[in-house]
């Protein structure tokens, strides 16, 4: 959520501008009747979510990290998409290849073969400074697809990253939703994106059978209107909010706030949590998904809770 800066400055202002309006419609409104719980969080919290398959510790988004986390008994990934030129969806975060493989250009330029021929752990360096996994086999760059077959007993939760105003972004919501439903995955992911425009598409094909994350817009929304007391005027599809712990000084942890979210069963998520206290002292509160940049530290936390 590198824009939630920018959402909650905007929303806030925004929100102060008509509190007084919405004080008086709040106070008379019935609480919110709690959403449904969808089956992806039927397992037992805290979900343990290797963030780009643990990119601390494996060249990120590719096999060798996906695996390693998998073999650790984390609960599942978090993800990420983009739409390739001949509309394919690769597991994949930054709009060009530059920063991890030894390719050059924007993904939408590139076919699915041609960017499963890159090296994606060219550039990753282990705690030494070394290079251990270029030319390795396994850090290549993987199908969405592929990723469903390979772990099919993994949660993933993923990120549908092209903007909505490009072809790609117009796209990518179909094709997610037809491939989640060509592999009887719905209930085993978690769809979400920084654009509320590309969630509200997907949700259009999906019909509410496929777990949603918040924006970062609704994100701002539901925590600038907790603060002002118009907690009860909030309304959203998405069924978990996943945030930072903090924003420029703000604790976004704040016990009652975490509780208001479980009260409506929307499910609470932090991302960026990389030591073993902050993740007991977060599943203390009621917490449920710890997305995590160190497997190895996500899976000694499940050993030992």
């Amino acid at each position: 959520m590198k824009n939630f800066k920018q959402s909650l400055t905007t929303l806030s202002l925004g929100a102060l501008s008509i509190a007084g309006s919405l004080f008086l419609f709040n106070k008379f409104k019935k609480e919110p009747v709690p959403k449904s719980v969808p089956s992806f969080f039927a397992e037992p919290a805290p979900y343990i979510f290797a963030h780009r398959g643990g990119m601390a510790e494996r060249p990120e988004q590719t096999k060798l990290a996906f695996d390693h986390a998998a073999e650790l008994g984390l609960d599942g990934f978090e993800t990420d998409v983009r739409l390739t030129k001949d509309h394919q969806l690769v597991v994949f975060h930054d709009d060009m290849v530059d920063r991890t493989t030894n390719g050059s250009g924007f993904v939408y330029e590139h076919t699915l073969d041609e960017l499963k021929r890159l090296d994606a752990g060219y550039y990753f360096k282990d705690i030494n400074g070394n290079t251990p996994f270029r030319d390795h086999e396994d850090a290549k760059i993987l199908s969405f697809e592929q990723l469903l077959i390979f772990y099919p007993n993994q949660l993933i939760n993923v990120d549908i990253k092209d903007h909505p105003d490009t072809e790609a972004g117009k796209i990518a919501p179909k094709v997610m939703y037809e491939t989640i439903k060509d592999h009887y995955a719905q209930n085993r992911v978690l769809v979400t994106s920084f654009h509320k425009e590309n969630i509200a598409a997907f949700n259009r094909y999906s019909n509410g059978d496929v777990a949603l994350g918040a924006s970062e817009q609704e994100v701002a929304e539901g925590f600038i209107k907790f603060i002002l007391g118009l907690g009860k005027s909030f309304e959203t599809a998405a069924n978990t909010f996943q945030m930072p712990t903090s924003f420029k000084g703000i604790k976004l942890t704040w016990p009652k706030f975490i509780q208001w979210l479980l009260e409506r069963n929307i499910v609470p998520g932090f991302y960026g949590i990389n030591s073993f206290d902050e993740m007991k002292d977060l599943a203390d509160l009621g917490v449920h998904t710890l997305v995590t940049d160190y497997p190895e530290l996500g899976a000694r936390f499940k050993n030992h809770h």
